[in-house]
């Protein structure tokens, strides 16, 4: 299994901060942004890793992590993404990289508290379709929300104003082969980009898509107060932790 980052944007929430750099770059406590999802790749045993990147600071991750030798890895790949096109639009980049093979998707700037490495095993074992990570919240609106019945996911709405649940979509998706093949018969959206809810529906709809709760506390960082959060949350507890 391979793991890709998706690490691009303009991270224009965090503006002044991103004017100068990529928002995945900004500090959470003690390490960048990206070190985490790096990390969590890494203690789930994937560690032939493709950051995706973009906007106008792309070469800073190269002079902070060069090959990866401070994480132990022996490469690390890049790619580039124009523009914003979203995030189904930037996994799409890596098609190349994923070579058929299986693929943990992070995107750059997700936090969690332990790690993934059930749900990897699991999806090892799974074979074909794809898997997610569902964590409960107290404001589903912002985020993709999970629809399930019994055991069953049936759908997922992407920022809904009314939710139906409180099961948050994070930002970590395991796929077979096939998403790339997915990707390419996607739409954009109203926003004009390419939406990862739309790959993960696909998946729902020919009834191969899994899911699982996610263990520990996650945020994002995209915002300043999650950004904080994060931060704290870091601080208090640790992250990634067994």
């Amino acid at each position: 299994m391979k793991g890709i980052i998706l690490a691009g944007g303009l991270g224009s929430r965090l503006a002044p901060l991103t004017r100068i750099t990529n928002k995945h770059l900004l500090p959470v406590y003690d390490k960048p942004m990206i070190y985490y999802p790096i990390e969590a790749l890494i203690k789930a045993g994937i560690t032939d890793i493709m950051i995706v990147t973009g906007g106008n600071h792309a070469g800073d991750f190269l002079r902070l992590m060069g090959n990866g030798k401070d994480f132990g890895l022996k490469h690390l790949n890049y790619t580039y993404q124009e523009g914003e096109g979203g995030i189904a639009d930037a996994l799409s980049l890596a098609e190349y990289f994923a070579d058929g093979e299986p693929v943990c998707v992070i995107l750059g700037d997700n936090i969690i508290e332990r790690n993934i490495v059930k749900a990897v095993r699991d999806f090892k074992e799974q074979k074909t379709g794809a898997k997610i990570l569902l964590k409960e919240v107290p404001d589903p609106e912002r985020f993709g929300v999970a629809q399930i019945e019994g055991d069953r996911l049936v759908s997922i709405v992407e920022k809904p104003k009314n939710p139906r649940s409180n099961l948050a979509v994070i930002g970590i998706y395991l796929y077979d082969g096939r998403v790339f093949d997915i990707v390419k018969t996607l739409k954009p959206s109203e926003r004009g980009e390419l939406e990862i809810t739309d790959v993960n529906n696909a998946y729902v709809q020919d009834g191969t898509m899994t899911w699982e709760m996610l263990d520990g506390w996650w945020t994002d960082a995209g915002t300043f107060e999650s950004l904080l959060r994060a931060s704290v949350l870091v601080a208090q507890t640790g992250a990634n932790n067994e």
